[in-house]
């Protein structure tokens, strides 16, 4: 969306749109605020996403007195042009009370592949801890050889269940696998996204 675009929305009476923020990576839907149109204004010039806030009675950005914000990625209405989706990447928990979310991280609301995410986000922590303090970071110490090696044994091993016709095996090895390469990426300073940037570009 672009400034151009504000005056084009369908505003209500009340002049605030209800604007649902996404995870920009993950899927996962962070919280609801409300824009008016000068909120919106802002959220663009800034890239920090910002409301009206209904009790305030003011524009609010997130994250203003925590430091905890939402760096806006994009903005888009719904086909009625009366509501928005913010797809932003939150710079700590965006709830009030501490959590990720405002639905208080219950796994049985997110997207199965925010999982992998999530997972990254465990691989990255554990990237120069104790090597005795987990397997991830004993593969970190022992270097990309051996954690490029182990995405080798797992592939074959991923290979030889599918031709075996085991499913259990395969998912049990695919596993491994994924894991184990997302290991690998971040050995690289790479993450799964730039991966999937690529495969979208050859989708196109």
């Amino acid at each position: 969306m672009n400034p151009e675009q504000i005056n084009q929305l369908s505003w209500p009476d009340s002049q605030l749109l209800p604007a649902i923020v996404q995870h920009a990576i993950s899927g996962k839907v962070l919280m609801q605020g409300y824009m008016n149109q000068d909120a919106l204004q802002h959220t663009l010039q800034s890239g920090n996403v910002t409301f009206f806030s209904r009790s305030k009675q003011r524009l609010w950005t997130k994250g203003e007195s925590s430091g905890h914000t939402l760096q806006l990625v994009s903005i888009d209405s719904d086909c009625d042009s009366d509501s928005l989706l913010v797809l932003a990447l939150p710079q700590g928990p965006t709830c009030h009370i501490g959590t990720e979310t405002c639905w208080h991280d219950n796994d049985a609301n997110s997207p199965q592949l925010a999982f992998l995410y999530d997972l990254e986000q465990v691989i990255k922590a554990r990237e120069g801890a104790d090597p005795k303090s987990s397997y991830t970071a004993s593969l970190f110490a022992k270097g990309v050889k051996r954690i490029a090696q182990k995405v080798g044994e797992e592939g074959v091993e991923s290979a030889l269940a599918a031709m075996a016709g085991d499913r259990e095996e395969l998912k049990n090895e695919a596993a491994d696998l994924l894991f184990h390469l997302l290991v690998l990426l971040r050995s690289q300073q790479l993450e799964l996204a730039d991966v999937i940037t690529i495969l979208k570009q050859r989708h196109r």
